[in-house]
């Protein structure tokens, strides 16, 4: 099939590693159970902030195709993790498929630090024969991206996005694009990061970013609570497959949900806060409607970006209300429970958006117990999963830089 036939995208495959577990279904639970997964890490002991949301349960050997995982960053062992879980959920081959009419794109905020870091220090310690022959093929940003065309046989582009905390969901609309341009017939998209290490750690610390909340650590990630005071940081990947509609249902593929518009913008405002008043949130809203067809009186529910920070909550809840006024679509935020995956988080959401628009029903925003006085009026899901009806559903995905990313989702059938 070539474009023109279907405007919408198909989600016919996902995979998904977070801290809510390992796999798709381990992940939709999680976050639906609304239960923070913050716990105190031995790897950050001493430093200002030393709770984290890891991957449980995580054996590259078990989860990481191929006879030599050792070889990849911890964030290419996700990726290629949870793309062998999206690739067997779309009933596809690789073996089998065109692989010169495959795609893949993959975001990261930082490619393999941990790689980085860890090689760093041996070099200082230890000098330069200590230093491994397999560091620059492990941390390079793009080598997820290139790792996992080799191991899918993908012979198409095969791109990195780097749009910091929005990378993965920026990764998903290039998929797109490359899609209705007819570049590619499937697309193996989404984001990866694991930057809970000491110095990632230390810098979000420095710079106030991180949660310091001195209770129990899974409370401390609460998205737009009156009470929040940071994010946690986190580490994880999801992966969507992607194709045209019409091809999807000339191979009778399950579909998810539909990818049926997309929009980016830049706040052009500050390096690191965003715009107060969101209005770069609201023009890469405004264009993902205009790209699906569709009014805001037509959107049910948005995956908000919910970093927890006070700066980001605001704005984003401030654009919300001046985008849908009255009648707000419920609004949910799954950095409560699985912390701020980085550049993995536009990826997981788009995902978990997906899935809420297939299993009609919206998880709640974890550790919230009351929103500022000035919020606006926003309907935020919280206490436990809500059933919904959804037509449409945006992921909203925001980075350092001030970029902007949303997607927009429809039921599959």
């Amino acid at each position: 099939m070539r474009r023109g036939r279907d405007p919408d995208i198909a989600v016919t495959g996902i995979g998904l590693v977070t801290p809510a577990g390992v796999g798709t279904a381990r992940t939709w639970a999680g976050v639906c159970a609304g239960r923070g997964t913050a716990a105190e890490d031995p790897a950050l002991a001493g430093l200002p902030v030393s709770f984290s949301c890891r991957v449980p349960g995580f054996d590259p050997r078990t989860h990481v195709p191929g006879p030599r995982p050792w070889r990849y960053d911890r964030f290419t062992q996700f990726a290629l993790a949870a793309a062998r879980e999206a690739v067997a959920d779309a009933g596809l081959d690789p073996a089998s498929w065109d692989g010169a009419r495959v795609a893949v794109v993959l975001g990261s905020a930082a490619g393999g630090v941990d790689t980085y870091e860890s090689q760093f220090r041996k070099l200082l310690g230890a000098g330069s024969r200590a230093v491994s022959p397999l560091t620059l093929p492990a941390f390079l940003p793009n080598m997820a991206a290139g790792q996992l065309a080799i191991a899918l046989r993908a012979l198409g582009p095969a791109l990195h996005t780097a749009t910091a905390c929005a990378s993965g969901a920026s990764a998903v609309a290039t998929a797109a694009l490359l899609l209705r341009a007819d570049d590619c017939d499937l697309a193996v998209a989404g984001g990866t990061d694991a930057m809970v290490t000491p110095l990632c750690a230390t810098a979000f610390a420095r710079m106030g970013a991180l949660s310091r909340h001195p209770g129990p650590p899974a409370t401390a990630s609460r998205p737009f609570d009156a009470a929040r005071d940071g994010f946690v940081l986190a580490e994880g990947a999801g992966v969507l497959v992607l194709e045209r509609g019409a091809d999807a249902a000339a191979r009778r593929a399950p579909v998810h949900a539909r990818l049926a518009g997309y929009g980016s913008s830049a706040d052009a405002h500050h390096p690191v806060a965003p715009d107060p008043d969101g209005r770069g949130l609201r023009r890469a809203t405004e264009q993902a409607l205009r790209t699906a067809g569709a009014a805001p009186a037509e959107v049910d529910h948005v995956n908000a970006h919910g970093t927890g920070t006070p700066l980001n909550d605001r704005a984003e809840a401030a654009a919300l209300a001046r985008m849908f006024g009255a009648a707000p679509p419920s609004v949910t935020a799954a950095k409560g429970v699985l912390g701020h995956t980085m550049g993995a988080a536009g990826a997981v959401e788009a995902a978990l958006t997906a899935l809420t628009v297939e299993h009609r029903l919206v998880p709640p925003i974890a550790n919230f117990r009351s929103a500022e006085p000035d919020t606006g009026p926003v309907d935020l899901v919280t206490d436990r999963p809500r059933p919904q009806t959804v037509r449409l559903a945006l992921s909203n995905s925001l980075g350092f830089g001030g970029h902007n990313t949303v997607l927009v989702f429809r039921p599959g059938g």
